[in-house]
């Protein structure tokens, strides 16, 4: 049967769910792919995950295709008929895309005549970076032993269909910070019989802002959440929360900001009598692309002429995609999703269809040209 990928994409973008919580979206994959024979379908890998396993029962490689399951806590401001049915959830990164780009690969591996085997893996929890690092660390994954893995993301602000591809570092490390800091209570009216910690706060994320001045290396911090005390007005407030996110292009650098961070927070705290609790949450590392992989998609895209354009830095923004990396060769590349593309995470962003067919397009020929070099 031929799948009506735009349908799909679209059921996708209306039920969306959160890291963690895709179960719906899982059952929905198994119940697509189930009409294309997999030699067996492993599910709750990692979390809600799924891999489809396709073997030729010829001797060749184990290539392993990946996409995301999980939506983001966005209020969808956009109003076709397709638009999430859930408050405050919504597909704005376009992995609702990337769903269905595997599902339509699944549909043409059924048609094509490959050897080995070919393994599609739906994985949960990637915008919170759970959910590589727990897919790789199951049982049921580490059984599948893929030789190569390959990955897509859809880039707004390239040419659609464009591939966008990098030798060595492809995005950014990023870890995020949770700073308490704790003083006292007082009446408004007396604020001096308290310990508001309001300044300590103000001078912390002041001073975030510049510490990457002085950090020769790609340094980023971007506040991301911050509250003083509680909506009481006779009160000055005892306590306040601070969240930001720093990132950089490697380890080294952002564990030195984060030892100055740690370093600035103990003393602005310190200098004013406050408890504080600093906790590092939700750390992706690196991607880092295998040069033969990078060489392979390059070739592929020439083989179907399909424009690839080689970017000089690596990017800012991050994907745990690098977990897999990690143990497994592989690279993570992008597909353009139109220059004047709304950008991911905004709240009227959209996958566009288009694409589609262009992520299967390079996904197969991937495992052609890898099956030629044999």
């Amino acid at each position: 049967m031929n799948l009506d990928l735009i349908e799909i994409r679209k059921y996708l973008h209306r039920n969306p769910e959160l890291s963690g919580q895709e179960k719906n979206t899982s059952t929905y994959i198994v119940k697509m792919l189930k009409q294309f024979s997999p030699k067996v379908i492993i599910t709750e890998i990692g979390g809600f995950g799924i891999a489809a396993i396709f073997d030729s029962r010829r001797p060749g490689m184990t290539i392993m295709f990946r996409a995301e399951l999980d939506a983001l806590p966005i209020t969808e401001s956009n109003i076709f008929s397709y638009k999430s049915k859930v408050e405050g959830i919504s597909h704005k990164c376009g992995h609702d895309g990337h769903i269905t780009i595997l599902l339509g690969l699944a549909e043409r591996i059924k048609r094509e005549n490959f050897k080995g085997r070919i393994i599609l893996l739906f994985q949960p929890a990637e915008e919170t970076s759970k959910g590589a690092k727990r897919v790789v660390e199951d049982t049921k994954f580490k059984l599948l032993k893929p030789d190569y893995i390959f990955a897509l993301h859809n880039l707004p602000g390239f040419t659609k269909g464009t591939i966008i591809q990098r030798k060595g570092i492809y995005t950014s490390t990023s870890i995020g910070i949770i700073i308490k800091l704790k003083g006292e209570t007082s009446h408004a009216g007396h604020p001096e019989n308290g310990n508001n910690p309001a300044s300590a706060m103000t001078k912390i994320i002041n001073e975030f802002n510049n510490l990457p001045q002085n950090i020769q290396d790609f340094a980023m911090i971007t506040i991301i959440y911050a509250k003083l005390g509680e909506i009481a007005f006779g009160t000055s407030a005892g306590k306040a929360v601070i969240m930001a996110t720093f990132r950089s292009h490697t380890k080294n650098t952002l564990e030195i900001m984060q030892k100055k961070a740690i370093s600035l927070v103990k003393e602005k705290a310190e200098k004013q009598n406050l408890d504080y609790e600093i906790e590092w949450v939700e750390y992706f590392p690196e991607i880092v692309n295998d040069d033969e992989c990078v060489d392979i998609i390059k070739k592929s895209a020439e083989n179907i002429d399909n424009k690839i354009k080689f970017i000089k830095q690596p990017f800012s923004w991050t994907d745990d995609f690098s977990y897999f990396t990690q143990k497994i060769k592989g690279a993570f590349f992008g597909l353009g999703s139109g220059k004047d593309h709304r950008q991911l995470h905004n709240s009227d962003y959209d996958f566009p269809d288009e694409i589609i067919s262009d992520g299967i397009n390079i996904f197969i020929e991937i495992i052609k040209e890898i099956y030629r070099r044999q």
